[in-house]
């Protein structure tokens, strides 16, 4: 299992970095000071250190020169218009930075990015009964394989993603078909009937009403 490290002072960020990667299959700990994560870098082996520059005790800055001798990738995550911080991040070895307040979808994005480039990204995602391999994209349902297209792949990954959020129709036309948002609500609907047909996720895919959509994970029984 891939392990992240979230080094952050501010509790609620650290949770939300978490909540979003944990259904990614990724095992995140957390340490709210630079000496907290120090100590937990030399005790652990993480595949990935997501970093806050302002840090008590001993901040980002610091810490990123002890994480080097251990050759793991750090992700910096910086104030929103701190451009020197990104850049001085940068020059001293961060593989990619994140900006406060930050997008779930590009907070993902960015970690799958970057462990990717290392070989470590995750690429088995469970959901209740669903199993997604995301390196063959094959999808199955107990055990079996479903077929699903391009777009219905990218759908459910993306609610897997970030479920229990509701999600606005043009976020999820935007994120799915990669294009601006017209208005045209019918093809986002049509795509999820078909999605909840093929997996028998009626009651997963819930509507929200003048919203969109929300998935709510199946408990196993």
């Amino acid at each position: 299992m891939t392990k992240i490290l979230i080094v952050e002072d501010e509790e609620h960020i650290s949770n939300l970095i978490a909540m979003a990667l944990s259904p990614l299959g990724y095992i995140c700990e957390t340490a709210g000071d630079g000496e907290k994560g120090a100590d937990m870098i030399e005790q652990n082996r993480y595949d990935l250190i997501l970093l806050d520059v302002m840090l008590p005790k001993i901040d980002g800055f610091e810490l990123i020169e002890y994480i080097e001798s251990y050759n793991t990738p750090v992700i910096f995550i910086t104030a929103k218009n701190s451009v020197a911080d990104k850049v001085r991040g940068l020059k001293l070895g961060a593989d990619d930075y994140i900006t406060k307040p930050f997008d779930v979808a590009e907070l993902q994005a960015r970690v799958e990015t970057v462990l990717r480039r290392y070989n470590k990204a995750s690429q088995i995602i469970k959901s209740g009964d669903i199993t997604i391999d995301t390196s063959s994209r094959i999808v199955k349902k107990n055990g079996e394989v479903a077929e699903l297209t391009l777009k219905e792949y990218e759908l459910l990954l993306l609610f897997v993603k970030n479920k229990n959020i509701a999600l606005y129709r043009e976020t999820i036309y935007e994120q799915v078909w990669h294009e601006p948002y017209m208005g045209d609500t019918r093809t986002v609907d049509l795509h999820i009937q078909r999605l909840r047909k093929k997996l028998g996720l009626k009651d997963s895919i819930q509507s929200v009403y003048k919203v969109g959509y929300r998935y709510i994970e199946e408990e196993k029984t």
